[in-house]
């Protein structure tokens, strides 16, 4: 490496944080022909937010039109599927079911899939009452929306195939790595100055913060970065319960969402183990990662709207995870925030605020979005 002074090394960029939206990005720059550093605070890829999901592959129904999240979901699911495929990563398209427990939830569905349609997802398919007790009998429901393009994934398998092409391309993921600060603009030749915890100082001509739940704290560090574009951060807690038996189900189940989650719903694994939720409970801080046992009783009352043969006792404490959000209890869901140089000013900076879900599915979108926005 090149050096900027005695204490520093030149590289081309930065990346911080390994999960699979980081990944993602890191792969579109090297594949774009830059060098490439992703720094990662733990000991492996993918340990925060994307190991701790529903693993989800979304057809972006739900988001406003012409937001992020909506047009980043449905270009992101095409590309996706076709990288899974491409790579042999397992998956399933196993479709969702989007059910209406009550009857008023009816008119719900119908402008949801409006909205489905209005971001150009035009696969839904209205079932009624008997149609879809047709395809899962142990369903509950005045009616459901057919989604054929959901599916579920390893994300594990994504994460590692997205690190292998990074590093074909010449980059590298460097573990045990936390970044302290970044000051930007101060080197020599006006890169940014990334200093890691041990010390180690990087001069970067691109940072980007993809840090996750730790995005808006790491911003706040960023000497150079005005104070007032960094969101506030939110942790919506989301627990997860497991089925002690083999689910009756084939499809993905989903009730009418709601402010601040897509409801308790039961997604299945690659193994067809399935699991229920996650709830919204919010929280303090990042690190409330352990299950109630006593929130299974709110468990029962949500899936038994739409399978009312769930058995007593057949709920067992799964695990928690944290969505990094940038809108609080009451607040509409904000977008995501892919913040660039035409926003803050700084050349050469992104900052990824708010990458919740849909992001795993929109992953390899984001990858491209901000790839071409440091090209301009």
């Amino acid at each position: 490496m090149d050096k900027t002074n005695s204490s520093s090394e030149k590289v081309d960029a930065v990346v911080i944080g390994a999960g699979v939206v980081g990944l993602a990005v890191a792969r579109s720059l090297a594949l774009a022909g830059r060098e490439v550093w992703v720094l990662e605070a733990a000991g492996a890829v993918g340990t925060g937010v994307s190991a701790r999901n529903s693993e989800v592959i979304h057809a972006g129904i739900y988001y406003p039109a012409g937001s992020l999240k909506a047009r980043l979901c449905v270009q992101g699911r095409h590309q996706l599927y076709a990288y899974l495929a491409a790579r042999g990563i397992a998956h399933q398209r196993c479709g969702k079911l989007l059910v209406a427990c009550t009857p008023a939830q009816t008119d719900t569905l119908h402008a949801t899939q409006a909205k489905a349609l209005a971001n150009g997802v035009d696969d839904l398919q209205w079932l009624s009452r008997a149609q879809a007790q047709a395809l899962e009998p142990e369903l509950a429901c005045h009616g459901a929306l057919l989604s054929p393009s959901t599916g579920i994934v390893d994300s594990h398998a994504l994460m590692l195939s997205l690190q292998a092409d990074l590093e074909n391309a010449g980059g590298q993921v460097v573990l045990n790595t936390p970044v302290d600060t970044v000051e930007l603009g101060a080197g020599s030749d006006k890169r940014h100055l990334v200093r890691t915890h041990d010390g180690t100082l990087l001069a970067a001509r691109t940072v980007v913060n993809a840090a996750g739940l730790s995005a808006p704290m790491l911003a706040r560090r960023f000497g150079g970065l005005a104070p007032a574009l960094v969101p506030t951060p939110y942790y919506a807690k989301g627990s997860y319960f497991t089925l002690a038996a083999r689910a009756p189900f084939r499809h993905l189940v989903y009730p009418v969402p709601e402010a601040a989650g897509l409801g308790v719903h039961l997604t299945l694994d690659l193994g067809s183990q399935a699991k229920f939720g996650p709830d919204v409970e919010w929280v303090d801080g990042p690190g409330h990662l352990t299950v109630d046992p006593a929130r299974a009783a709110s468990f029962y009352t949500a899936v038994r709207q739409y399978w009312p043969g769930l058995p007593d006792g057949a709920l067992l404490p799964g695990y928690a995870g944290i969505r990094p959000k940038i809108s609080g209890p009451g607040a509409p869901a904000a977008d995501f925030c892919i913040q660039g140089p035409l926003d803050h000013g700084v050349a050469g900076l992104v900052n990824l605020f708010g990458m919740e879900s849909p992001g795993l599915t929109s992953a390899l979108a984001i990858g491209d979005w901000v790839a071409e926005m440091l090209r301009a």
